[in-house]
């Protein structure tokens, strides 16, 4: 087993018990919150546990780079193995719940992913999607270092990405937005019940043409990417034969 097999293995491990945490954490809260059974609308959540509860996701995510900047070796390393290990936690998270709650009855259930500044909803198939194309970019920036390519993004690849990103967070809270005052929004220094005017809210339907379109950028701009790399490390082998030949 090479160096690079055994990251991985440890990496996937680790994201894996991540996971498993992130599960039993929820299912704690949804014995106490909603005892029997998850379902909208919410219960509200008092200040103190609001605030414990952004903490906790913000550290999971420190957590999560944290392991990808400590694997990789480059900078590119880095955030290929953190974007890797953020799918692999956030699938298993999911996978966890159905073992130990039977839920999600199916992909097409509504969760709450996200509460800060306003609550992200959506099914689940749509977190796992995003997932999925995360470990797709891993796999093509590891084997285009490991065969030699210079790896980087270009400003135009990163934005795409960047902006698609933005749009399918967009998706998760078009829902909301349509029947709430942002200018509610919670923050950290609220006085205010977390999700106190979410007591009637049901979501209603999930917009996956948004979702699609920021999909479709990342997408455009991973395929972009690995053309061009490969590409340039091409032009690059030829450039090397040429000047060999000459000699």
């Amino acid at each position: 087993m090479n160096t690079l097999t055994k990251t991985l293995f440890w990496l996937t491990f680790f994201s894996i018990a991540m996971g498993f945490m992130e599960t039993a954490v929820v299912v704690d809260l949804r014995e106490l919150y909603y005892p029997e059974g998850f379902d909208f609308p919410l219960m509200p959540i008092a200040p103190r546990i609001a605030l414990t509860e952004f903490l906790r996701e913000a550290a999971t995510i420190i957590m999560l780079a944290g392991i990808g900047i400590l694997a990789g070796k480059n900078k590119m390393q880095r955030f290929a193995f953190f974007i890797y290990a953020f799918a692999i936690w956030d699938i298993f998270y999911y996978i966890f719940l159905k073992v130990l709650l039977d839920w999600p009855a199916s992909v097409f259930t509504w969760d709450i992913l996200f509460l800060i500044p306003v609550p992200w909803v959506g099914p689940i198939l749509a977190p796992c999607i995003v997932s999925l194309t995360m470990i797709v970019l891993t796999a093509a920036i590891i084997y285009l270092q490991e065969n030699g390519f210079k790896v980087t993004f270009k400003q135009k690849e990163f934005s795409l990405q960047i902006l698609g990103c933005m749009i399918i967070i967009g998706s998760f809270i078009w829902d909301y937005v349509q029947t709430h005052d942002l200018s509610q929004m919670w923050t950290v220094s609220s006085k205010e019940a977390l999700l106190k005017d979410m007591t009637s809210y049901i979501p209603q339907a999930y917009n996956w043409w948004i979702f699609w379109a920021g999909e479709a950028l990342i997408v455009y701009g991973i395929v972009l990417f690995i053309i061009r790399v490969k590409k340039e490390g091409q032009t690059k082998s030829s450039l090397l034969v040429s000047i060999n030949l000459n000699q």
